[in-house]
């Protein structure tokens, strides 16, 4: 029996609906994943399945007594107390015992008196009756696994801490179907990792919303597309879900261009004057008028991004030398005895830890930090864009527009004017859009708006941090396509594992005491060298040398190489 029925279910806010009398099965065991473009209304769909909004029409059907837990993009501005609070916060009637026994327990290892004793006897005994240590010992472990100070104040934390909190209050109900939307954001390699195989082993029915390609992969037993307000079903992989769903498409556009020609015939023919308006063709009129109200209500493919880099000047070949170079802040090494070499054309990632000092690596290698020790040579000509992880060069009380202007209403790109409305266009903001203030953007809306900005401005070198967050997997095949294409240097940090194989070079990887190890390729290509590695490094080797010259085993075509190994037969057969 389905743990959740959707029976022709239709939302709207004003406009065409954002769900239009769909329909949708889960049943237990599955791992549902949705997919679609941003503003589609997949959020939309997350709350009507959890109960959080009423359809405007068509029936929703749950099993009775049903246990939903949802990890929402929003962080929830209501919550308060300590992150062990919030965590237990999702547990109903056990929260207060839980949040009980975790104070009198954390206010003990500094005294204990007899009367504490007594009051943690007389509540252990009420969480055995009530069942509540299975749900101490999963707090306990979602919490170590996402490295939470469990008595830290939830109001004092950042943003992506928050939602990190958010997503163990979600995992720790243990519930009957869990949703989950964006649950990688803010989370390094390690949790992420960490939460596919709790995901796989816990039996949990999943139906979440993801812009992460090798989560996807690993976990989604369906895939259900939601565009222009219609959901579809696909069984099967992802790569499989992408064949069809593009072979749909090709079909759609032939029928929709025949139906095209063939109104475009019926629309001459009714202008060729009276005959047309006689009895005999009062049928043909009446089809014509069909015709008319069907074109009419097409709903059209919502179109892709257009990005291009501005031109910059060209920087020098070296672009940084970083020779035994230390950093620290009192607090033990950040980076120790790094040397390494950055060229023009380079595209790096740097991977590790929440924490572990990759914003500070990238200020030593932009020149914007002096290292405690060691010698930074810059090469000529820098000229640095940036893409910030936490949104700061955005203004939220400022519109669209002024945000990528700084006032006015032109922009201009590669030393020609362009108007910001249309140049926006090109990253699907709608004219009313991009007058809209920026508190009312989406974290999709967002995102595209930082690369709207990031490549209107001429820079040779592109920093990039967390860039893929929120975004849908269009406009990030796109960005992995213009970084392809881009002939300036790269700097990413990143734990998207498909795009940092997809896009670098390189990779700088922080492997814990301050040590900054570089290895040829992306993220698998790490995990193969590194298996492979010699147990210690001579002080002689420069660690890009290594990489250059260590086989990195088979390594993985990179999405444009990809691209290009398809269309090798056609044109092997044109030629």
């Amino acid at each position: 029996m389905a743990l959740i029925t959707l029976q022709d279910v239709s939302m709207s806010f004003g406009g065409d609906p954002i769900l239009d009398r769909i329909s949708l099965r889960i049943e237990p065991g599955e791992r549902v994943c949705l997919v679609g473009r941003n503003g589609e209304g997949k959020s939309t769909q997350m709350k009507l399945v959890a109960g959080e909004l009423v359809p405007d029409s068509g029936r929703i059907v749950t099993q009775p007594e049903i246990r939903i837990s949802r990890l929402s993009q929003d962080v929830l501005s209501h919550l308060s107390g300590t992150v062990y609070d919030v965590v237990a916060g999702g547990l109903g009637e056990m929260t207060r015992l839980l949040a009980r026994h975790h104070d009198l327990i954390a206010r003990m290892a500094v005294e204990t008196t007899e009367r504490m004793l007594a009051d943690l006897a007389l509540i252990e005994q009420e969480m055995e009756a009530a069942g509540a240590w299975n749900y101490e010992q999963q707090i306990e472990t979602v919490l170590s696994r996402l490295a939470l100070d469990p008595n830290r104040i939830f109001a004092d934390l950042s943003g992506g801490l928050k939602r990190r909190v958010l997503l163990a209050r979600a995992l720790a109900v243990n519930p009957d179907l869990l949703l989950l939307d964006e649950p990688t954001n803010h989370l390094d390699i390690a949790a992420i990792t960490w939460l596919e195989e709790y995901l796989l082993s816990s039996g949990h029915t999943l139906l979440f919303v993801t812009h992460d390609r090798a989560l996807l992969k690993k976990l989604a037993t369906r895939i259900i597309d939601l565009d222009r307000g219609a959901l579809t079903s696909w069984p099967g992989s992802y790569d499989t879900y992408l064949r069809r769903k593009e072979e749909v498409l090709a079909a759609q556009s032939a029928q929709e261009a025949e139906f095209d020609r063939k109104l475009a015939e019926e629309e001459q023919w009714i202008r060729q004057g009276i005959k047309a308006r006689r009895t005999r063709n009062e049928g043909r009129v009446r089809a014509l008028m069909d015709m008319r109200r069907e074109r009419q209500a097409r709903r059209e493919q919502v179109g892709q991004v257009r990005m291009e880099a501005a031109g910059a000047p060209v920087s020098g070949k070296l672009v940084a030398v970083l020779k035994n170079v230390s950093h620290d802040f009192g607090q033990g090494p950040v980076i120790k005895e790094l040397s390494t070499t950055v060229l023009r054309g380079d595209k790096i990632g740097i991977i590790g830890p929440n924490g572990a000092g990759k914003t500070t690596l990238i200020r030593l290698i932009l020149g914007e930090l002096a290292p405690g020790e060691g010698v930074i040579r810059l090469g000529t000509k820098l000229v640095p864009g940036y893409f910030d992880q936490q949104r700061a060069l955005l203004h939220d009380d400022r519109t669209v527009i002024d945000n990528l202007t700084e006032g006015g209403d032109f922009i201009e790109i590669n030393g020609q004017p362009r108007h910001a409305i249309g140049y926006l266009r090109d990253f699907l903001f709608a004219p009313d859009r991009a007058r809209s203030p920026v508190k009312v953007l989406s974290g999709g809306e967002r995102n595209r708006l930082l690369l709207a900005k990031l490549f209107a401005r001429p820079a040779n070198i592109l920093v990039l941090d967390e860039p893929t967050n929120d975004l849908d997997m269009e406009t990030l095949e796109l960005l992995e396509e213009q970084l392809l294409e881009y002939s300036g240097t790269v700097l990413v940090v990143s734990h998207d594992r498909a795009f940092l194989n997809n896009v670098v070079t390189s990779s700088l990887v922080f492997e814990g005491s301050g040590r900054v190890v570089e290895y040829a390729g992306g993220y698998d290509d790490w995990l193969i060298q590194r298996s492979e590695a010699e147990p210690k490094r001579t002080e002689k080797t420069e660690p890009r040398e290594k990489g250059r010259k260590k086989s990195a085993g088979v390594r993985r075509l990179s999405f444009k190489e990809a691209r290009e190994l398809e269309a090798l037969p056609t044109e092997i057969e044109a030629m």
